[in-house]
């Protein structure tokens, strides 16, 4: 068993003043997970997707499909 820790890290396009996920995607191969949280709050629990839904929504998001 792994005890690998989340490297959390935002995107690059990420100046929009804080209003930002953290991605730890470190863990998709070793644990089947990639974590997110809400940048401004790290302390609370994060979302766990699995790579396959992380990819879809990544997917959507550069296709458009996910604006408000």
């Amino acid at each position: 068993m792994t005890t690998e820790t989340p490297r959390w890290f935002t995107s690059s396009y990420s100046e929009n003043g804080g209003a930002c996920i953290e991605v730890a995607a470190n863990l998709a191969t070793t644990h089947g997970t990639v974590p997110i949280r809400d940048s401004k709050d790290p302390h609370r629990s994060a979302l766990t997707l699995t790579p396959s839904a992380w990819a879809a929504f990544v997917g959507g998001v550069q296709q458009g499909a996910l604006t408000p």
